[in-house]
């Protein structure tokens, strides 16, 4: 048996070397000769699994250890018998994390508290849906659009893009990338789109970069349509465009997904995935260990301090949203190696947390934000 794999899949050497041989190659540098003679793949984004890459392999099963899976011609894998997977779901919590940090800079900019502010999502999925909890329980009103699960549910609790886009403060992408049909979301958010927004409003996108045009976008930054936007994938990654760099608040390189627990996730899924397919015997198979944080422990007095004050405090501890963006701003020709080279970072699970003199507010920010058990500390 031999799987091909990218060499940037965190936590996966030594998974399945003991039932197979185990070829690491870049991702974005595999080519149709190294799959040849591979039974499967393990990959990211970053590898291509059309017919290009697969034809006349024995190729029989495709594991992307991501949520998204536009990087594999599916309609291809099934006419041919080959079995493909993703990972749906793996690093929703990462991307609530990062959700979590952008809006605290929101907040602390625009000088809002949760109840004043509108948050329209877009796409109720596995993260849309966590981002409609977490808001939602802060007391901040939300406007959910999502067609497919409309029709397949009924029109309760989702109302219409054009609505969403009059009212909301705040405008957050979590779609897939579908370049045709019903539910084509390319170029979606386009010239009417942010024409629609609200005055003042602010964009974020951790979806897909083709999901926003990028032209439009920057003529409603630079027109003060908008209020501010923060972006985290970009059509034509891993180029950026530099007058797109410039106008957006917060720029990311494509980590908003990227904690030590959405990848292990992620892995976990891919080689458990590609286990039961081909009958290996490593159907439960988890990462043995993830590196801790650096500062597992936080410690924070709530005397004096509004919810939102409490909510940035933590959301920034556990992820410095800033210092990633000011690194990419400064480089992003490194867009690619910033990805590959990610450092850890944990989850709010992984942390200790400890809350001196909290009342209700503070409490339930906290268990909101997933900082569980709680040390409550009475002064």
């Amino acid at each position: 048996m031999k799987i091909v794999a990218d060499h940037k899949i965190p936590f996966l050497r030594g998974a399945l070397e003991p039932v197979a041989e185990v070829v690491y190659l870049p991702g974005g540098a595999i080519t149709a000769a190294d799959v040849c003679d591979a039974d499967a793949l393990v990959v990211r984004t970053r590898t291509i699994c059309n017919r290009g890459l697969l034809e006349g392999s024995r190729v029989k099963c495709i594991a992307s250890a991501t949520i998204g899976f536009d990087h594999i011609d599916t309609a291809y894998c099934e006419k041919n018998g080959i079995f493909w997977t993703n990972a749906p779901g793996c690093n929703a919590t990462s991307v609530v994390q990062y959700m979590a940090a952008a809006m605290a800079h929101i907040i602390e900019k625009t000088g809002k508290k949760f109840t004043d502010l509108t948050l329209g999502i877009i796409g109720a999925g596995y993260v849309g849906s966590r981002v409609l909890h977490l808001f939602s329980s802060l007391g901040m009103d939300t406007l959910v659009n999502d067609p497919p699960r409309a029709r397949r549910e009924g029109a309760e609790g989702f109302v219409d893009l054009d609505l969403l886009l009059e009212k909301a403060d705040i405008v957050t992408l979590h779609v897939p990338l579908n370049k045709e049909g019903l539910d084509a979301t390319m170029h979606m958010a386009g010239e009417r789109f942010y024409r629609k927004m609200k005055k003042g409003a602010w964009l974020i996108n951790t979806s897909r970069g083709e999901v926003a045009e990028t032209e439009a976008l920057v003529h409603s930054l630079k027109a003060k349509h908008l209020g501010g936007a923060v972006i985290d994938v970009w059509e034509h990654e891993p180029e950026i465009p530099p007058e797109l760099l410039d106008l957006a608040d917060i720029a990311t390189p494509h980590i908003a997904g990227y904690s030590a627990d959405g990848k292990a996730n992620g892995t976990a899924m891919s080689v458990q995935a590609v286990s039961r397919h081909l009958r290996l015997g490593l159907n439960d198979w988890t990462p043995a260990t993830i590196p801790p944080p650096m500062h597992p422990t936080i410690k924070i007095n709530c005397k004096g301090k509004t919810e939102e004050m409490i909510f940035a405090e933590l959301a920034w501890h556990t992820y410095n949203i800033l210092a990633d963006s000011e690194k990419l701003k400064a480089s992003p020709a490194t867009f690619e190696k910033q990805r590959e080279d990610y450092p850890v970072r944990r989850e709010p699970r992984a942390y200790r947390l400890e809350l001196v003199s909290p009342g209700p507010a503070h409490i339930n920010t906290a268990k909101a934000l997933g900082f569980e058990p709680l040390k409550i500390i009475t002064d």
